[in-house]
């Protein structure tokens, strides 16, 4: 048996490499994801992809193998695409994902038809490569943003989040359901044929 190749996660947060691990699925067949424990860079890229590449770039050169990463979040229609790349701190330093919420639907209480409610969850999935070979996608999840919370399963802005075609919030699907249809998903389905290309693990 051949041995796997090593790829790093470029993130600290282990719920993450659970997710990428289930979500990845065959795609990962030859390859080995790995946790990422090293130092995370400031993310001061003015785009999702320039924040992925980042992070990715980082943990290639700390660790010296290939590393991939992403960065997401929401854009609301009518906020001219915010919060965007500014949606984990959107209501202050402390990234408080409650109070991202609720600032969000204070911005938008006084819109209540649906069709000006439209927003997209966007995420970019980088890969970086030692020796400076690199490349990221973005995959985005059409939607609107809900009046209220709904459900409990998901983080972030999950539960104000209604995808496209759905009767229910982000943070009403299984995991299982948002793992097919989801922006990571999108993103990511991507980018592995050009990893793994990058790796000479063919598609």
């Amino acid at each position: 048996m051949s041995e796997l190749v090593k790829v790093v996660l470029a993130s600290h947060n282990p719920h993450k490499l659970i997710e990428l691990r289930r979500v990845l699925g065959d795609a990962l067949d030859g390859i080995e994801l790995v946790s990422y424990d090293g130092p995370e860079p400031a993310e001061t890229g003015t785009s999702f992809a320039e924040n992925a590449l980042l992070k990715a770039r980082a943990a290639a050169q700390h660790t010296g193998f290939p590393a991939i990463a992403d960065d997401s979040g929401i854009c609301v229609d009518l906020l001219g695409g915010a919060p965007g790349i500014f949606s984990a701190r959107w209501s202050g330093p402390s990234k408080d994902a409650r109070e991202n919420v609720d600032l969000l639907l204070w911005q938008l209480s006084d819109v209540h038809d649906p069709k000006h409610r439209g927003a997209h969850f966007t995420a970019a999935a980088a890969y970086a490569m030692p020796d400076g070979g690199e490349e990221a996608v973005l995959g985005e999840w059409p939607g609107t943003i809900l009046p209220e919370v709904r459900g409990e399963n998901g983080f972030g802005y999950d539960p104000i989040f209604q995808p496209e075609g759905e009767e229910r919030s982000s943070a009403e699907l299984s995991d299982a359901e948002k793992d097919a249809v989801s922006h990571r998903r999108r993103a990511f389905d991507q980018l592995m044929p050009k990893l793994r290309a990058a790796l000479g693990l063919g598609s």
